[in-house]
């Protein structure tokens, strides 16, 4: 190299090195920074034995904006619902309502029912549901008296049967646990579900910590034909619930364990009815029981009689409102009975397998590959579940360009600033959503993380900081 050469070299390095710190100076793209911010992400020590899937796509033209591991399927927690809500809306619509009816078997005679109450459920999650004013447990049996009253029945010599119809009888998904099955959030589906098919448990904490609780009482009284065992210590004061029920299928004795925090008074913790139809009859025999003189003989349960009058039709709130409360509260139950009735509907039966078999076929149809979604529930609560990010936002970019769009789109909790249907189980974060750039681009995105180590809080921070930069644009 010449002495001129070198010295215009070195005139070079002071220009190249401004125009690099120019260059750094000029805002980052919405990709450029995800992928930073990705990559330290998954340099953390929370992520040394986890993974993490990403995809951001353009609300308005379906462009993939970003994506990492969009392709691989991980356990999806909550955010499975997606698939399930925005299929019944689109095949069963946002007007829906299902159809509990009463009737009766038998002979009327001086105001005597010499026969059978029959009540007909077509999965309804809402009947007997204190979510609604129309829906409340009393509303309802009030309801079921006066239509046996306007017949002229003033006592019954029979039974309270409840019809299982077209539905299968298995009302608990595959790969459901036992740690989640016996809790409220892991009521299964019934073609007669009541109450949310849930009920309180109250235990009376120790008097001091670390001592035992005692089980007092359950709300309704019928909800467990069961004696009880409590394992439940006594943790200090504002520890929270972590308690767990556990009743054997079939079993005569039902045991809780955990702990509760040290307080006066009850604490009360919600476990799932193990035969919500059966809880139904017993608490409309007691309610016909007050005055009347009722005599119920021999109750039996899921027998269909061959003549029956039917005597009241109860309809269901709108599939848009039962849908705000499943995505806005993520309520298991209800997206289990919207996948048997998807089947019901379909196929003429009511299961998880028919219901599931329903889904597939119509996500396949929308140009979302099979092998993308390996789910076995309605609802996410298996963790056997696996499922693609960019499965899940082809899902929100489809509810995106249909009219009942706005109802979905509500129904999305406000998390962080960001309206989003998030998704837990263990070891498992999940976020889809819709966020609005300041740039004016609308982003359609899905983020899973499983096996994360450590603070489930912590992942959460870490995964926020990576959503917004999508507030930025």
């Amino acid at each position: 190299m010449s002495i001129s050469d070198m010295y215009s070299y070195k005139l070079l390095i002071p220009l190249f090195c401004s125009l690099l710190s120019f260059l750094q100076t000029l805002p980052q793209t919405v990709q450029e920074r995800l992928r930073v911010a990705v990559k330290k992400f998954e340099a953390d020590p929370q992520m040394r034995h986890a993974i993490l899937s990403f995809e951001v796509a353009n609300a308005r033209t379906g462009a993939v904006v970003f994506e990492r591991n969009s392709q691989t399927g991980l356990a999806p927690a909550s955010c499975q619902k997606l698939f399930t809500s925005a299929a019944a809306f689109e095949l069963l619509g946002p007007d829906y309502r299902f159809a509990t009816k009463l009737g009766y078997a038998g002979v009327i005679g001086d105001g005597i029912l010499q026969g059978d109450l029959f009540i007909a459920g077509s999965g309804d999650p809402t009947l007997g549901s204190a979510r609604y004013a129309g829906t409340h447990d009393t509303i309802i049996l009030q309801r079921w008296a006066r239509a046996i009253e306007r017949v002229g029945i003033r006592q019954v010599r029979g039974r309270i049967l409840a019809d299982r119809g077209r539905y299968g009888t298995q009302s608990i998904p595959n790969g459901w646990i036992w740690e989640d099955i016996d809790n409220y959030y892991g009521a299964g589906a019934w073609p007669l579900n009541w109450k949310e098919n849930q009920y309180d448990l109250y235990l009376e904490p120790g008097d001091t910590v670390g001592a035992l609780a005692r089980v007092v009482r359950t709300d309704p009284l019928s909800a467990l034909a069961a004696g009880w065992v409590s394992e439940v210590i006594t943790a200090g004061p504002g520890s929270g619930d972590h308690a767990n029920i556990y009743y054997p299928a079939g079993g005569m004795v039902a045991y809780v364990s955990g702990t509760i925090p040290l307080q006066k008074g009850a604490f009360v913790i919600s476990g799932s009815i193990p035969n919500p139809p059966g809880v139904a009859a017993v608490m409309l025999e007691e309610y016909l029981d007050k005055g009347r003189k009722m005599v119920m003989e021999g109750r039996r349960d899921y027998i269909s009689p061959e003549h029956v009058t039917m005597i009241d039709t109860f309809y269901s709130p709108r599939l848009d409102s039962i849908n705000y409360w499943f995505l806005k509260k993520s309520i298991n139950l209800y997206g289990e009975a919207l996948l048997n009735t998807l089947g019901f509907e379909k196929t003429g039966m009511g299961s998880t397998e028919k219901g599931l078999g329903v889904l597939l076929d119509f996500w396949s149809l929308q140009g979302i590959e099979r092998s993308a979604i390996h789910i076995t529930d309605g609802s996410g609560l298996s963790p056997q579940n696996r499922v693609t990010t960019d499965a899940l936002v082809k899902v929100m970019l489809f509810a995106r360009t249909r009219p009942w769009f706005s109802s979905f789109y509500n129904s999305l909790p406000e998390i962080n600033g960001m309206r989003m249907k998030s998704g837990s189980i263990g070891g498992a974060r999940s976020y889809s959503g819709y966020q609005a750039g300041t740039d004016g681009k609308q982003y359609v995105f899905s983020v899973i993380v499983n096996n994360y180590d450590g603070s489930p809080g912590e992942v959460v921070k870490k995964l926020f900081v990576i959503l917004n930069i999508l507030k930025g644009g």
